[in-house]
């Protein structure tokens, strides 16, 4: 069963910071942020227990290309996604975002 994805407005701003950031570098290359982060959000719903878990219950989900990291927690039949990081930052920005 494919699980439906929530991304919450703080990972959405990720997104939509990467596509920018990577826009400005190279025109297209936003595009194509984006379509490889849709990917992993495909993959992850599809398989929601593939990916490491990285904290408690939230897992991390690399995306394809680009050093980023989808965060997210199953709850019930969502995958809600809580961010999505670049590899190289410290830790403390996604585990900020953890359900309590």
């Amino acid at each position: 069963m494919t699980l439906r994805v929530r991304v919450t407005p703080e990972a959405q701003a990720d997104i939509v910071d990467g596509r920018d950031w990577y826009e400005v570098a190279s025109p297209g290359l936003g595009a194509d942020f984006v379509d490889e982060v849709e990917a992993t959000l495909r993959s992850a719903a599809e398989w929601p227990g593939a990916a490491r878990v990285v904290d408690t219950t939230m897992r991390r989900a690399l995306v394809a290309r680009f050093p980023y990291g989808v965060f997210y927690v199953v709850d019930g039949g969502d995958l809600v996604v809580l961010g999505c990081v670049h590899v190289r930052r410290h830790p403390r920005v996604w585990k900020r975002r953890r359900p309590q």
